[in-house]
């Protein structure tokens, strides 16, 4: 692995900062070969449709709305930049409330609407639910944030989801950049989990930290549970594991059960460094007292203190249009969006007699999906057989009641 992975991304897609200072090339990803003219193309008033999938109501809607936000932002740079050689793209929306079913509906409405692909959907079990059904009508989809491996590949069949990709990183390596960090910068030689027992999300990740740990000569010490993302207290477990004294603890579940847990944590007398994933975006909003973290450090997507270009740019952009500051699934979705819009660039490209939602025409996006080799916000991107992205980690660390980038970490 390599230590502050510190790289200066170039942004080859369009953002606004480019747009504001009179550049309006096509803003298709340099890994697509798609040439870049120097003259906005003309509209032609044809559309490309795009599709987005995903839980802007209900629990963990933030989630759901920071993507679509941030698929939208691009989306609308590459309209305000000329569309697709022309084309614009029109962004037709679905909220399926975090429910698997209707995220099946909300799929199904989608293609009725004439969509070339789709963006989502956001939570692992509905993305799960609505790809069984994309995948037999090769509809390219990808994921800003769904990172179980079940999302592009099924084990009990042995199968593939071809046309299914995501730009986030998947719940096992998180495990194994968690492990790893700790081995290697924290010096870490015993470990314990704290697992959500009815989370797939939190049972892959400790699965692969537990082995990660084994590989790597870390003693696993203790192992604890709990049955559900409405568990409230935590005293058992984490007294439990005090008694073990770990020198580090991981905890892989969401921002709110972080933030019960670092309460409980000192009053059970545990003293080690607690260690998280991408859960934990936004855990500084929750926690009462930051201070409680000292010590911790989590993965994630991005971060906003990363001081390239095409970071700096990103944020610049999203916070003049929603007046927020984008956090790691914004920044995902931005990314996700690229990626599909650069693969229908160059299909509209290179192909321009393929009828825009036809199975030749998907299967020639998911091509070129599959070929994406590029940078972006997040990092670079190419894809494995898995279509998982292979890229870095940002390592978000708490010392003095305060948060701070450390730096990426990852392959």
């Amino acid at each position: 692995m390599k230590k502050f992975l510190s790289i200066a991304l170039v942004l080859v897609l369009i953002v606004g900062c480019f747009a504001a200072c009179g550049n309006s090339k096509n803003p298709a990803a340099s890994g697509t070969d798609v040439p870049e003219t120097d003259e906005t193309p003309a509209v032609s008033g044809e559309t490309i449709k795009i599709g987005l999938l995903g839980n802007t109501t209900g629990d963990n809607s933030q989630y759901g709305i920071a993507v679509f936000n941030g698929a939208k932002l691009y989306i609308d740079e590459v309209n305000a930049a000329g569309g697709i050689n022309g084309k614009l793209i029109e962004v037709v929306e679905y909220d399926e409330e975090g429910d698997s079913q209707k995220a099946i509906t909300g799929y199904n409405s989608l293609v009725d609407s004439g969509v070339a692909g789709i963006i989502g959907s956001v939570l692992t079990a509905p993305t799960v639910a609505a790809v069984s059904v994309a995948y037999e009508d090769n509809m390219p989809m990808i994921s800003a944030s769904a990172t179980a491996s079940a999302v592009t590949y099924n084990e009990e069949s042995d199968t593939v989801y071809s046309n299914m990709f995501r730009s986030c990183f998947i719940d096992p390596y998180q495990g194994e950049i968690m492990a790893t960090f700790a081995k290697e910068e924290l010096g870490a030689a015993t470990a314990a989990v704290l697992v959500n027992s009815g989370s797939d999300y939190s049972v892959g990740v400790a699965a692969a930290f537990v082995e990660t740990c084994n590989e790597l000569g870390i003693e696993v010490v203790a192992s604890e549970n709990y049955a559900g993302s409405d568990t409230v207290d935590f005293a058992s477990q984490l007294t439990n594991i005090a008694a073990k004294n770990p020198d580090v603890l991981l905890i892989p579940d969401y921002y709110n059960i972080i933030a019960l847990v670092a309460e409980q944590a000192a009053d059970a007398g545990l003293k080690t460094a607690l260690l998280g994933v991408d859960g934990w975006d936004t855990v500084a909003d929750y926690v009462t007292d930051l201070s409680l973290l000292d010590g911790a450090y989590y993965c994630a997507g991005y971060s906003t203190e990363d001081t390239s270009d095409a970071v700096q740019g990103f944020i610049s952009n999203y916070e003049a249009k929603y007046g927020d500051t984008p956090n790691m699934f914004s920044a995902q979705a931005y990314d996700a969006a690229a990626i599909i819009v650069a693969a229908m660039t160059k299909v509209d490209t290179e192909a321009p007699e393929l009828e825009v939602g036809s199975d030749e025409y998907r299967q020639a996006v998911v091509d070129a999906m599959k070929a994406t080799d590029a940078d972006f916000v997040t990092g670079h991107v190419t894809y494995d057989e898995y279509n998982n992205p292979q890229k870095t980690a940002a390592i978000i660390g708490f010392a003095d009641g305060a948060s701070s980038f450390w730096g990426n970490f990852g392959a």
